[in-house]
């Protein structure tokens, strides 16, 4: 099956888009699966972790969106960085090794799932299996600088005077070269909680020739600014200026914002919009652990992808706290609207 890889000009989220029925579906949640899956993530590498102990768990919950109906798969790499794995003893050239082995986890379990797909007698088994031949892209995740800190500063952007662009460009810089050559379709920068990280990815993207496309994808607690109360305006015209950031969008934020934001983002930019926000549960930094019972179900979860859709997002996924339920309602509502008749362009 054709992917983007390592070809930067020939790879065109619209033409993606287009191929895939006007929206395309990204994956869920991967810490709250692992763990349902056995793995133990109190640890400050978080998901990273099971690349180093039980890489097979993330190929299984991978396999798991793709047969929810994703298209577009995130690997394991968000709190994977070369300076956390160093710190737990390992080498550069063991870190950079597991940061490749992210992407070659995602791109096995997307050729395990075509090979399930060709030995399926049709496009869907059962009522939640889907099993057909589409386009998966693998998406290589890497986290703010505040993931790596694993304080949940993340949350609130606040890295302090400290942390200037160059700091922030020289942390960043290895471990984008080396995703960018372990063939991943593109980079998916999440969580971005400040307009100087945003600046720092989008410089090293020019800078360093990166040779695959990146989205961009900021995060914020009151559906106006991002997290550190940057303006996601200014934010979002960071990401447009960058030719080789083919969407940009919003992730790890309350479904109750997310609309609001489409709207902010679609005044400064035509790329392609996308949004996975987390199941709305809050997260307590000081106690490193979720909220319970201050999210929404996945039924009020994906009462809003039509609205989502509606307002002008066309890649819409899920984010913590989200699970492989929620990805095949998403993919199930999408699948029924792509359906209908669309408005003609002619």
């Amino acid at each position: 099956m054709p992917h983007a890889n390592g070809n930067f000009s020939s790879f065109s989220m619209e033409d993606f888009l287009k191929k895939s029925g006007g929206y395309a579906v990204i994956d869920g949640g991967l810490a709250t699966e692992l763990e349902r899956h056995g793995a133990d993530l109190h640890d400050p590498l978080w998901s990273g972790k099971c690349l180093i102990s039980s890489p097979h768990l993330i190929r299984t919950v991978h396999l798991d969106y793709l047969e929810a109906g994703a298209d577009i798969l995130i690997t394991a790499s968000y709190q994977a960085t070369i300076q956390g794995f160093m710190a737990k003893g390992l080498s550069e050239k063991e870190s950079e090794a597991l940061l490749a082995k992210s992407v070659s986890i995602a791109c096995e379990a997307r050729d395990m799932y075509y090979e399930r797909s060709s030995e399926a007698s049709g496009n869907i088994i059962g009522n939640d299996r889907v099993l057909n031949k589409r386009q998966i892209l693998v998406a290589a995740s890497v986290g703010s600088y505040g993931a790596y800190l694993a304080d949940g500063s993340e949350y609130d952007g606040n890295y302090g005077d400290s942390v200037t662009l160059a700091t922030l460009k020289e942390f960043h810089r290895r471990r984008v070269q080396v995703l960018a050559e372990a063939g991943a379709d593109l980079i998916a920068f999440e969580t971005i909680p400040n307009k100087i990280e945003a600046q720092a990815f989008a410089e090293l993207l020019d800078e360093d020739d990166i040779k695959i496309p990146a989205w961009f994808a900021f995060n914020s607690k009151d559906g106006v600014n991002v997290v550190s109360g940057d303006s996601l305006v200014e934010c979002t015209l960071v990401a447009n200026s960058c030719k080789k950031v083919v969407a940009v969008g919003i992730n790890c934020t309350p479904p109750r914002f997310i609309s609001a934001l489409i709207l902010s983002m679609q005044k400064v930019t035509s790329k392609p919009i996308l949004i996975y926000p987390n199941s709305g549960e809050t997260y307590d930094a000081d106690r490193k652990e979720w909220v319970e019972s201050t999210g929404v179900s996945n039924e009020d979860f994906v009462s809003y992808v039509n609205v989502w859709r509606e307002a002008g997002a066309s890649l819409i996924g899920g984010c913590c706290r989200t699970t492989p339920d929620t990805i095949r309602a998403i993919h199930k509502v999408l699948s029924a609207g792509s359906s209908t008749a669309k408005p003609s362009k002619d």
